[in-house]
């Protein structure tokens, strides 16, 4: 398959699929028919579309938290007290690190393993060594919504197999599933394979069956500021709805400032409608707020505070979902227990938000128009980049470093872009590289670091960046020299 972005035909994504259910010998148990009946006998409770719909309608946040162990039995127990003790709105399946990376063999040792030990020996939930039959008994036993959560650069033959077991949302994608978590697979294969994914999905919209679909907005997870990754969100929603998929999340990981942290979903949910719009694309578009995903504090009390931090700019950002952190972040996979605390935590901040936004103000309306502008140069460039053609467009700037994303392990991302935050903790472009923003836009992101430098006694620099980095697991949103933490004190 060459790489383009125009909708792959039928004859196309079957003479692929063939090649796909080859992968592992659960794949033989897929078939597309039987799932589209099944998903249709579903009771509406258990899709994810329809949630998210009433979500958005409602201008309520749900909230969603992150789990998944190796036995199916296990992995029940586990989600079922996420729903009936953590009070989880929506529930995931998350998937363990060797199916992420197709090495099926090492999943069976691990699944046997596991039996042999009494308890998950994988950091998630094998869905392809399960098959269909054994993931439909988790979408049988448990009552709300699931979603496939991963990692996956190529998850072609996991989506065959978990969406027909009737998981009705998949996250990922081409690049939020590659760039930050591989070093060596090249972009023009992974935005195949998900477009295979994408397609897939379609064929399910086609017949009847609405999946939901959700790009990983964080990406590396540490300072990515909010233009860089809407413009990769809405270049994911783009290729999937190319594809024919029409329920689509765009997601976004919180920065730490409410207002930038607000300013980003708005200027996402608002941004990603006009392109939707502009492309003739019918997509029903809500937003996922993901809760700090940089270094927590070990204490526990005070890892409460950052997940109610999250769980209040998520609100106020009127968010469709928010996922939710757990008390143990900073240790480890964390218990059950601990999850339905992160759960409860954020719910119980949702209650007493709900209803409210924050209102516009000159300050939030300034920040939505610069993450705009941003995003829109960025976007502007990939399109002529690939004359007219997404996908290749997007190949082709992340070779120049037209999308740059920071702290990203792939050998395809340059890495000349380099953020800090500014004095107030907004995440800024330290160094452009070659993102290409007009001379007001790098002016305007200097200036609003060199207000931090002037406050820190100290030249803008990579140090600013460091010291950011490691703040929030220290107690504080921006990384001080220590001669202020002094002054401070």
């Amino acid at each position: 398959m060459k790489l383009r972005f125009k909708k792959w035909t039928e004859e196309e994504f079957f003479e692929m699929r063939e090649e796909v259910l080859k992968g592992w010998p659960t794949g033989k148990d897929v078939d597309l028919e039987e799932a589209v009946a099944y998903h249709k006998s579903l009771p509406e409770s258990k899709s994810f579309s329809k949630k998210l719909i009433e979500a958005k309608k409602a201008g309520i946040t749900l909230a969603q938290p992150r789990a998944g162990v190796a036995l199916i039995d296990q992995h029940i127990e586990l989600l079922s007290y996420l729903d009936k003790v953590g009070g989880a709105d929506l529930l995931p399946t998350t998937i363990d690190s060797y199916t992420r990376q197709n090495k099926y063999e090492n999943c069976e040792r691990g699944i046997e393993e596991s039996k042999k030990a009494g308890r998950s020996l994988l950091n998630g939930f094998p869905g392809v060594n399960h098959g269909v039959a054994g993931c439909r008994k988790v979408v049988e036993a448990i009552d709300l919504p699931l979603q496939l959560r991963h990692g996956t650069p190529d998850a072609r033959l996991l989506s065959e197999i978990m969406i027909a077991a009737g998981y009705t949302s998949d996250e990922g994608g081409g690049i939020s599933y590659n760039v930050p978590y591989a070093k060596a697979v090249s972009l023009e294969k992974t935005i195949i394979d998900w477009q295979y994914v994408d397609r897939l999905v379609g064929w399910y919209e086609e017949h009847g069956v609405s999946i939901n679909r959700e790009p990983f907005g964080p990406l590396t997870g540490t300072l990515v500021p909010p233009s860089m990754s809407n413009a990769i969100g809405i270049l994911e929603g783009l290729l999937a709805a190319e594809q024919g998929v029409k329920n689509i999340t765009l997601g976004y990981g919180q920065c730490g400032n409410l207002i930038q942290d607000v300013a980003a979903i708005r200027a996402l949910a608002e941004q990603g409608e006009e392109y939707f719009k502009k492309y003739g694309y019918d997509v029903e578009l809500t937003t996922v707020f993901h809760q700090w995903m940089g270094g927590f504090p070990e204490d526990e009390a005070k890892a409460f505070g950052v997940i109610s931090n999250g769980a209040s700019a998520a609100a106020l950002a009127g968010a469709t979902k928010v996922i939710v952190k757990t008390p143990h972040e900073a240790i480890g996979v964390p218990t059950k227990e601990a999850n339905a605390q992160g759960i409860k935590a954020t719910k119980m901040v949702l209650n007493l938000l709900r209803g409210q936004q924050l209102s516009m103000s000159p300050e939030l309306a300034k920040d939505i128009e610069i993450i705009k502008a941003e995003t829109k140069c960025i976007l502007d460039r990939v399109l002529e980049l690939g004359n007219g053609d997404w996908a290749i467009g997007i190949v082709k700037a992340f070779e120049q470093g037209v999308l740059d994303v920071p702290f990203a392990p792939s050998k395809y991302n340059l890495g000349k872009m380099m953020p800090a935050r500014d004095n107030v903790g907004k995440v800024r472009y330290l160094a452009v590289g070659n993102v290409p923003f007009t001379k007001e836009l790098v002016d305007y992101n200097m200036a609003q670091l060199e207000e931090r430098a002037k406050f820190e006694g100290r030249p803008v620099g990579f140090q600013m960046t460091v010291d950011d980095i490691f703040a929030v697991g220290k107690g504080t949103l921006i990384g001080r020299p220590e001669t202020e933490k002094l002054r401070n004190e």
